[in-house]
């Protein structure tokens, strides 16, 4: 009886001793990687606002070729460039989480489901000659299941799009999901997201756009079996380029005011 208490405390202790020696190295892991980790995420958006504005060139180091982009903090409220934060450090995801740097959306105006909105945002800008040549602006809204991060790119007119596409979303994959498809994101460039007043028209079109329409350059194909998805990518872009996101930001950049 004796031994078998014995055998069954050995069991427990050496257990108990083993889970604490898998914790501490876990624990130690996450902290030795910790920096890894921040930079290889830093990296994988890099990439994505490189892919997203044309610029990604193959077998040459991310780091070196964002290099050509510069972040720029954007107050919104103000629609123009602002260095109140630091573009370097400055998190708008975290921001928005903040009830002091960001604001709650009225449920009349919060078409991309966003719930609050940051005060600043980073956009990204490429220069030519000293002209803005692309800019590249964070977008997010909801889509069926999940928030959908992603960015715009536009030409320096600010209606012609570069590139469009997403870094983060939980969409489902082969319906949703395919807003990460090559094929569907190649339509976007060339479109154009403003009318001649610089009213917000781009849509996405259930059961594809047609050339033959006069407002083909305003339109991109709806994700086939995701009407919910479609709705969320039409209802953040709508969002983003209008008065309550970008729309003054840009209205400021064509008036040499931003």
């Amino acid at each position: 009886m004796s031994a078998s208490n014995d055998s069954i405390k050995k069991t427990i202790t050496v257990s108990v001793l083993l889970c604490l020696v898998c914790s501490v190295l876990v624990s130690g892991a996450a902290v030795l990687l910790r920096d890894t980790q921040k930079q290889n995420k830093q990296l994988d958006k890099q990439r994505s606002i490189l892919e997203i504005a044309g610029l990604m060139q193959s077998g040459q180091p991310i780091a070196e070729q964002f290099k050509s982009i510069t972040p720029k903090i954007v107050d919104l409220q103000t629609g123009q460039f602002t260095d109140k934060v630091k573009a370097s450090s400055y998190d708008q995801r975290k921001a928005a989480k903040d009830p002091k740097q960001s604001d709650i959306v009225p449920s009349n105006q919060d078409v991309a489901s966003i719930k609050r909105q940051a005060h600043y945002a980073t956009v990204y800008v490429v220069e030519k000659n000293n002209t803005i040549d692309t800019i590249i602006l964070p977008v997010h809204g909801y889509g069926l299941w999940s928030t959908m991060y992603g960015f715009l790119a536009l030409k320096g007119d600010t209606k012609t799009v570069v590139g469009f596409g997403f870094y983060d979303q939980g969409e489902t994959p082969g319906l949703g999901g395919e807003v990460d498809n090559p094929k569907w994101k190649s339509q976007w460039p060339g479109k154009v997201v403003y009318d001649d007043q610089f009213q917000v028209k781009i849509d996405l079109i259930k059961g594809g756009a047609n050339p033959s329409n006069p407002n083909f350059d305003h339109q991109v194909d709806g994700l086939a079996g995701a009407t919910l998805t479609t709705r969320g990518v039409e209802n953040l872009l709508h969002y983003w380029l209008g008065e309550n996101g970008f729309g003054p930001f840009l209205a400021n950049l064509r008036a040499g005011k931003a």
